[in-house]
């Protein structure tokens, strides 16, 4: 597939969040532990892509992160026809993307998702966000989230908080169990007002989620847990497999896409419970 320069750019920007994010994980973690990264191909046969999963476990911070990056492209299949944007009369695509899943040791850390992606069909346009999944109610870790997400998201459109983050408690929201997932953050989809600025902001989140996980990473790791609560931490992981498995649109399109699977279910956390 032919690419044009904004697609080099985006890919390269993702390509560099991916191993800047990776190294700073692994610091924190005083590099005894490190991510082991596989390669992967979407289709084998044709060119059509792949991607770079990584992936460190039993630290003593990260009890499992994930760190994908992905550019695929080819054909949706016929099923989805009409259902992504742009794609009534060809189901072309291109789309590249990183991924990342945070399940952490100590219970008063909370869980951490964020993704950015670029999607073209007929037409190109961002999407992504990140959100905060504490195991305990945290109001004081919330009005922190949101003050500093509007801070990032004012540099751009003062419009965009309201907005990303009434979408992402939309979003985040398991509905056999009238609950969110966790305590917000932000979502958007769709976007493609104007390239440099769409992207000028994508970027910005990318680095906005760096300094956040570091931050609270520092914050609540130093409190100290015990058996219940680490119990409490597997019944919470066990909804955010729920979410995950039953609603998550990252996770169909990466299966319906014909997506490495491994990668697709890297954001699972390594052990839940339920009553």
């Amino acid at each position: 597939m032919k690419i044009n320069l904004k697609q080099e750019l985006v890919t390269q920007w993702f390509k560099n969040l991916q191993i800047i994010i990776c190294k700073n994980i692994e610091e924190i973690e005083n590099n005894k532990v490190l991510f082991k990264s596989k390669n992967w191909l979407r289709n084998k046969k044709k060119n059509e892509g792949g991607g770079v999963s990584k992936l460190l476990k039993n630290g003593k911070i990260f009890d499992k992160v994930g760190v994908n990056f992905s550019e695929v492209y080819g054909k949706f299949p016929n099923e989805l026809k009409g259902k992504i944007p742009g794609t009534k009369e060809n189901t072309k695509f291109w789309a590249t993307g990183v991924s990342i899943v945070m399940h952490m040791r100590n219970p008063h850390v909370p869980a951490m998702h964020f993704n950015t992606r670029y999607i073209i069909t007929n037409h190109g346009w961002f999407g992504g966000g990140m959100d905060v999944t504490p195991c305990f109610k945290d109001n004081k870790l919330k009005k922190w989230l949101n003050k500093n997400l509007k801070t990032m998201c004012d540099r751009h459109n003062k419009k965009y908080f309201k907005n990303y983050s009434k979408w992402c408690d939309e979003y985040f929201y398991l509905p056999h169990r009238k609950e969110m997932r966790g305590i917000g953050g932000i979502f958007f989809d769709y976007k493609k007002d104007n390239w440099n600025k769409d992207f000028n902001f994508v970027k910005d989140v990318g680095l906005e989620f760096i300094k956040l996980f570091n931050e609270i990473i520092d914050k609540k790791n130093k409190i100290k847990w015990t058996k219940m609560d680490k119990e409490t931490q597997f019944l919470k992981r066990g909804r955010y497999v729920e979410f995950n498995l039953l609603y998550d649109r990252g996770t169909k399109f990466g299966i319906q896409t014909g997506g490495n699977i491994d990668a697709i279910l890297m954001s699972l956390p390594p052990l839940a419970k339920w009553n």
